[in-house]
């Protein structure tokens, strides 16, 4: 009798721990569902202040936003954030230290397209899956045929296009000249982005029919501008356009405003342009009215045209920024950027990664991304994602990006181009009396 009951206590605690240890099992299996992802931004040097710690910030508050939700279809998430020091060589060597030592399983961000060219090429040799958020040069993806590399933003080529073809739309009306007779100057950083969007200025210029009186590049890290100023002044242009991070923009204003260069309207294109506080606090006052080329702020797309699931996630991307940085007069666009190309990865991708394909290997990444079919109005930025695909000449390039146009005008921004998405009409020329005014 005791026999028996102790045989069916031991079948019992058996099962018991079966249950129990098939439980724990099931458990520690959830646990162990993870993306790790390696985050490569610049914290230090002058890209930081430049917009890359922008970028950065908002990379992280949307992937702090999914972590706090639980992870992504049972997979958790994982961030390595690492910094690439404002230099070609630390963020390659930072990527492939992600990859072979932090064993991360993708790669996302990148500001500068210095950067990005190099280290695109070493981890599609690497056959990882990489994520750009920011850097714009075609030169990253243009004939490559990559497989892994993808980039959600517009490019360099389309922000050069769009400031030609607004200066052009506005030639006779607020310039009172035909385009012919529009003199205008291109000027740019001579990395990969300031190139590639002055190759985007040639073509619109041509295209439009102005006369580019004077082109030039010149180094990012140049400590003197005064040259460049002195050809500007002969060169007379009435519309300059302008490639280029910080402080060179800095530079530059400082020391066209001390040789007295005059012009009707200064044409910025990202980067330097779209941080508006280091602007100001670099240009002062001549910050009025100076245009910027980039995608749309978040905060100033039109939500009514938008997917009705994104205005609450743009709230709360404001009120993360609004604690990192508060008393901020304008959220910064980049930050908005970083968060929209981020949300889209971990909405779209990731998601149908796991589900479709199996899980977060390079090849299931991939598969994943060639798949987004978003329409326009879809994302934070207004435009909807769809891939080049494979033997295309941008394969990997969002082809439904595009970049606007906006004016800062007394410590706000206001989208002036194109038409469609514009809140009000471009002020042009520059006003009587302001520093730069030619008039």
């Amino acid at each position: 009798m005791f026999a028996r009951r102790l045989i069916r206590l031991t079948c019992g605690l058996i099962a018991v721990m079966l249950v129990l240890g098939g439980s724990l099992a099931q458990e520690a299996t959830a646990q162990s569902k993870k993306i790790k992802i390696g985050v490569v931004y610049d914290y230090t040097g002058p890209l930081a202040g430049g917009g890359s710690d922008l970028h950065a910030l908002g990379a992280k508050i949307m992937i702090d936003y999914f972590i706090k939700k639980g992870g992504v279809e049972g997979y958790q998430i994982e961030a390595v954030y690492a910094d690439a020091q404002s230099k070609p060589d630390v963020a390659i060597n930072e990527a492939v230290r992600l990859i072979e030592q932090e064993k991360v399983d993708m790669l996302l961000g990148f500001y500068s397209s210095a950067q990005c060219v190099p280290v695109a090429a070493r981890v599609e040799q690497l056959k990882k899956f990489m994520w750009i958020t920011t850097c714009i040069s075609s030169a990253v993806l243009a004939d490559k045929n990559y497989k892994y590399v993808f980039r959600p933003q517009a490019s360099g080529d389309q922000f050069g296009l769009m400031t030609m073809d607004f200066i052009a739309q506005n030639s006779q009306a607020k310039f009172g000249k035909e385009p012919k007779d529009l003199r205008v100057a291109i000027i740019h950083e001579d990395g990969a982005y300031g190139v590639d969007v002055a190759k985007g200025n040639e073509a619109g210029a041509k295209k439009a029919g102005f006369n580019v009186v004077m082109k030039e590049g010149y180094s990012a890290t140049a400590p003197d501008l005064s040259a460049l100023v002195t050809k500007l002044k002969r060169a007379r242009p009435d519309v300059i356009f302008h490639t280029g991070y910080n402080p060179d923009i800095t530079l530059f204003g400082r020391q066209a405003r001390e040789q007295g260069l005059k012009f009707a309207a200064l044409v910025g294109h990202g980067a330097g342009y779209g941080v508006y506080e280091k602007l100001k606090e670099g240009l002062g006052a001549d910050v009025n009215y100076v245009f910027n080329t980039d995608p749309i702020s978040i905060w100033l797309a039109n939500q009514k045209s938008m997917d009705a699931k994104l205005p609450p996630v743009i709230k709360m991307v404001g009120e993360e920024f609004d604690k990192a940085k508060p008393g901020v007069a304008i959220r910064s666009a980049h930050v908005g950027m970083a968060a929209s190309n981020t949300y889209v990865f971990l909405t779209e991708v990731l998601p149908r990664a796991i589900k479709k394909y199996g899980g977060v290997d390079p090849d299931a990444l991939r598969k994943a991304a060639l798949e987004v079919d978003i329409p326009e109005g879809g994302t934070m930025l207004g435009f909807g994602v769809k891939f080049h695909g494979e033997g295309t000449q941008m394969a990997g390039q969002n082809e439904r990006s595009f970049p606007v146009v906006i004016q800062y005008i007394d410590d706000k921004s206001y989208v002036v181009w194109p038409k469609s998405q514009a809140q009000r009409e471009a002020v042009l020329p520059l006003p009587k009396g302001t520093t730069f005014s030619n008039q």
